[in-house]
């Protein structure tokens, strides 16, 4: 008798451990190609993509989920290396054997851990069926280029899966580089100041590269409000918004 009750507390306590990694919010979307693509939404700029089996972190940070009770990662995307993106702790959790992580150049120097470095304008395909462009990340405002030099090379990417384009653009502006972008399906741009967009930058950004869907992210933990409302009203008609809890 003890020895069942000890398997089904058991079951129950896996169970809850399962429940707790599927409270977070997702998203399925049909590729282009017809493969099912899972977006799970964590919390700022942190978020997973699954496609084909495969497991995609980006700049996870360990305040924002309990990644011990999540999927380990077969790739690993960090953008830059602020400590809301880059957290050594939650990349050794997330880590298996394969894993690759994939970063900036500065990340790469600063914490000295094996990546794919890649700075904007290179490529490169980690997996099979994954291809990565990255793409330039940094502030045109005149009094915020300190928070994300061009010169320091921060990264967006651009994730082609199964045909379908996914731009993830970290910490940006909407400089001449990113609105040159083209046949982007789904945007994740950050919204947020002094440190990233405004909204009128951000509704800006939409209009030039014409996403399917746009997400906005990243867009608290700063005193400055963003009115995702106005944001939404301003981009009726232009492009499906979908908002998620990525404050």
């Amino acid at each position: 008798m003890k020895t069942k009750l000890i398997a089904i507390l058991s079951l129950f306590s896996l169970l809850g451990c399962k429940e707790k990694a599927a409270t977070f919010p997702q998203d399925t979307i049909k590729t282009r190609t017809g493969q099912e693509l899972t977006i799970t939404f964590f919390k700022h700029a942190s978020l997973s993509l699954e496609f084909e089996g495969h497991y995609i972190y980006v700049d996870p940070v360990n305040t924002y989920a309990d990644y011990s009770k999540l999927p380990k990662a077969d790739i690993i995307l960090i953008t830059h290396s602020h400590y809301d993106h880059l957290d050594m702790e939650t990349i050794d959790k997330l880590t298996k054997e394969g894993t690759v992580v994939v970063c900036d150049k500065t990340s790469a120097e600063s914490f000295e851990f094996d990546c794919v470095t890649m700075t904007p304008g290179s490529v490169a395909k980690p997996i099979d069926g994954v291809d990565i462009q990255a793409v330039p990340a940094y502030n045109i405002t005149e009094g915020h280029l300190q928070f994300h030099p061009r010169e320091r090379e921060d990264c967006g990417y651009i994730l082609t899966l199964g045909g379908t384009r996914v731009y993830i653009a970290g910490d940006t502006e909407n400089n001449d580089d990113v609105k040159a972008l083209t046949n982007i399906d789904i945007a994740f741009l950050p919204v947020n100041q002094p440190y990233t967009m405004t909204v009128d930058q951000a509704v800006d950004m939409v209009k030039a590269i014409k996403p399917a869907i746009f997400y906005p992210y990243h867009y608290g933990e700063v005193e400055t409000v963003t009115d995702i409302d106005r944001l939404v009203r301003e981009l009726d008609g232009v492009t499906e918004v979908r908002v998620r809890p990525m404050e």
